[in-house]
């Protein structure tokens, strides 16, 4: 059974992207999440970055998808671009401990997952 997950690559004015650290995995990603029941794909992705960022966004166009296995079972992650419309003081918890605001080019090193860089090399258009 296919899981369905949605996010954002969530920008400043600045043009730096959101990345957040997940404690339970040790790892950096888009902020995204799991639909909740009766949730569409754009509704988990703006309730999911707002969780994990704490700011306020404004959901834009479809960014694009990307799949992967948890524990043999597919997943696959729709994400959305989107812009800060109020960027909130960071508080830390179990799930999300950090989050960094990184220009798209530096976030290729940061990113713990191969399908999350290929996203933001398309998306941004990064041939290496």
């Amino acid at each position: 059974m296919v899981t369905f997950a949605a996010g954002g690559l969530l920008r400043r004015a600045d043009g730096r992207i959101c990345l957040v650290h997940r404690p339970r995995y040790d790892d950096w990603s888009i902020p995204k999440g799991k639909l909740e029941p009766g949730e569409t794909l754009v509704e988990a992705a703006v309730r999911e970055v707002e969780e994990e960022t704490r700011c306020t966004v404004e959901c834009g166009r479809f960014a694009g998808r990307y799949e992967y296995l948890v524990d043999g079972d597919p997943k696959g992650v729709f994400v959305w671009h989107m812009t800060l419309v109020e960027e909130r003081p960071f508080v830390a918890d179990d799930e999300i401990d950090s989050c960094a605001w990184l220009t798209p080019k530096s976030s290729l090193s940061r990113l713990s997952y191969n399908a999350e860089r290929v996203l933001i090399r398309r998306t941004f258009g990064f041939d290496d």
